[in-house]
This record gives structure tokens, C-alpha cells and sequence, in this order.
């Protein structure tokens, strides 16, 4: 498909997908996660609703979501105190796990913890929340599906890796039992409207501002599998899979592609390995970038024009080829992040991500 046949305007859809085979599209897709303080503040004072304000930041996706629904109602990862698997959390955000219930336990007690049932995940919206987005917009779907972080919170993560040297029997009892929750969780999304969804969309953070927290042969071990289980559960409904990944972990990356990750969320260039011009060149035809401009100095503490500078050095590497949507460095912009220059990095994406 050469560049003379393409449209010279494309839907967000079409913008994004084409950029999942490599060809840039009419302009760089543009990506806005945001916390739900930034959201709601910034709606506020541009006086916008979810929609305009969506519209405003030339926010290509749409993300439709299946909520876990227990005895007390919703109970999902970052929107409550209790996690799908009776974790107490407190403090900044989604916070931090108040208590670890299966770091003592024995492989019968692993197998007795009263897993959360995925019948609970309702997917009887999801068509209709994907309806007015469907033909327009790049439909995000799936369960956020954070088994890593779960099997964390359950076991303590000191506990949790030097079990996986000393206990390997021990971690896949575990961490079987929280993706098999995942993954059927995202079988009955995909089997109720997987045919409208363009990307299963889930989150595991595997690296750190010093490089991953796990190492290439510990993560073919314990999580190779299951990435390329839901993967191919994706593909098999023709859709994308992009995962969000924080932190510095560019030694995981040829793992990643291998099972079958079609892109990356949200790639943080002050980390160590992530040199954006050296992902680009390493597998700027294998897999999508996502994010890239810097978040966590730049457009907190950065003037408009230091965040418009940013922005264009960025897209001038990361665009060349396609494969690149771009955004902040990290899906959840904080509230002490200006308004300016979200606004200012999301228009000069619109400006300078043109085809040329």
C-alpha cells in the first residue's frame, strides 16, 4: 500500500491503525491519558464536557471499559480501596497494598483463596458504549488485566521474587491463578464485542527509572506465556494488542515482540535504555511507540515553549516510517500538570505530525 493511494484525510481510526502497519498516516495519531483530577479540572476550565474535551485534545481513541462487579458494587484496579482479589489499598491514586494474604501461604492455601469470579466482569454495556465511537475512533478494549501487579499485592514483591528462584512451583500456582481471572475476563469481553474492538489494551509495569525489574530469562519464565496467550487471543478476533509498560525496560523489548505485543505504552525517554532514537532504529519496524515526550520534567515543570520544543524534537525521530503515536510519557498527567501545556503539546502533534 504505497502513500499515493491513501486518503488525505483519514478517520482517527484508520489514522491509527495504519500506523500499526508501518505507514505514516495523514498525521501522527495523538494519545491523551490523564488523571481523573487533570480531567476533571481541565474540563472545568474549558468549560467542556468529557466529549469536547476529548474532542479539544485530538485524542484519536476511544477506551470502553467491562467493570468487575461484586457484592459491593464496582471494585476495579485504580478505581477502589479493594482490588478483584481483596486487596486493601490506601494513599496517592490507586495507592499501595495495606496487606500481602498469600505470603505465607502453602499451595493449598493459594488454591483455596477465593478467587474473584469473571462471570462478574459486565459486559452488557459494551456494544452500546462502543456504538458512537465505532467507525470514527481507534476503540480500546479488554480488561487492564494487571496479573503482575496482583500476584505482587498478594505475595509481597521481596517475597514474590526470591520465590521465583527458590520457589518456582510456588509462583506459577500464583500467577496462574490471577491471569486465568484475566484472561477469561477478556474472553468474555472479545466473545460479547470483540468484533469492534481495535486493541486489547492492558497494563503491567515491568521497569523502573534504573532499568527492568525482572530479567529477560525470569520473564520468558513466569510471563512470556501469558503475554502471548492474551496476544493471541487479540489477533484472533483481528485485533491489536498494545501494552502500558512504565519505567526502563528495553532489555524485555525482544522478548515483548515475540509474543506478539503490537505496541508499547507510554515509553519514558528519561529512563535508563530508553533513548528514543535508539528504540526507533532497534525496532521502529517491529513494534508501536506510544507516548515518547517527556512527562515527568518537561510538561510538569517546563514552560509552553520548552514543552512545544520537546514535542517537535520528539516527533521529528519517532515519526519517520510510521509505527508512532504520540502523547505524554505516561498515561496518568498529573493535576499539577498546566492546562497550557497539555494543550501545547497535543497542537503542535496536530501541526507538525503531518504527512509531509
Amino acid at each position: 500500500m504505497g502513500d499515493s493511494i491513501l486518503p488525505v484525510i483519514m478517520t482517527s481510526k484508520e489514522r491509527v491503525l495504519i500506523s500499526f502497519d508501518f505507514i505514516e498516516p495523514d498525521r501522527v495519531p495523538r494519545w491523551c491519558g490523564t488523571s481523573p483530577e487533570f480531567w476533571e479540572a481541565g474540563k472545568k476550565q474549558l468549560g467542556l464536557d468529557d466529549e469536547g474535551f476529548r474532542q479539544r485534545l485530538g485524542d484519536d481513541f476511544r477506551w470502553i471499559k467491562a467493570p468487575f462487579i461484586d457484592h459491593i458494587g464496582t471494585a476495579t484496579f485504580g478505581d477502589s480501596s479493594v482490588s478483584p482479589f481483596g486487596i486493601l489499598r490506601a494513599g496517592v491514586g490507586v495507592g499501595m497494598a495495606l496487606n500481602h494474604p498469600l505470603s505465607e501461604a502453602g499451595l493449598d492455601g493459594i488454591t483455596a483463596y477465593p478467587w474473584p469470579d469473571p462471570a462478574k466482569v459486565d459486559v452488557s454495556n459494551l456494544r452500546k458504549g462502543i456504538t458512537p465511537y465505532a467507525n470514527e475512533y481507534a476503540i480500546l478494549g479488554g480488561d487492564w488485566s494487571p496479573f503482575w501487579h496482583d500476584a505482587i499485592d498478594l505475595a509481597g514483591m521481596e517475597n514474590l521474587l526470591t520465590r521465583m528462584y527458590t520457589d518456582p512451583k510456588w509462583v506459577h500456582t500464583l500467577m496462574d491463578k490471577v491471569f486465568d481471572f484475566y484472561f477469561a475476563a477478556n474472553e468474555r469481553i472479545f466473545a460479547e464485542a470483540g468484533d469492534l474492538i481495535d486493541i486489547l489494551f492492558f497494563g503491567n509495569d515491568l521497569g523502573s527509572n534504573q532499568g527492568a525489574l525482572i530479567g529477560e530469562d525470569l520473564f520468558r519464565e513466569y510471563l512470556f506465556p501469558k503475554f502471548k496467550k492474551l496476544a493471541c487471543l487479540a489477533h484472533s478476533y483481528e485485533s491489536k494488542i498494545m501494552l502500558h509498560c512504565c519505567g526502563g525496560f528495553a532489555e524485555l523489548i525482544p522478548a515483548l515482540i515475540e509474543c506478539g505485543i503490537d505496541g508499547l505504552h507510554a515509553i519514558q525517554p528519561s529512563c535508563r535504555g530508553m533513548d528514543l532514537a535508539t528504540l526507533k532504529k532497534k525496532y521502529g519496524k517491529e513494534i508501536v511507540f506510544n507516548g515518547c515526550i517527556d512527562s515527568q520534567k518537561v510538561l510538569i515543570e517546563g514552560t509552553p515553549e520548552q514543552v512545544r520544543q520537546k514535542t517537535i524534537e520528539t516527533i521529528r525521530i519517532m515519526k519517520p516510517g510510521g509505527g508512532f503515536i504520540a502523547g505524554a510519557s505516561h498515561d496518568y498527567i498529573l493535576p499539577e500538570t498546566p492546562l497550557e501545556n497539555v494543550l501545547v503539546m497535543m497542537d503542535i502533534i496536530g501541526e507538525l505530525g503531518n504527512r509531509d
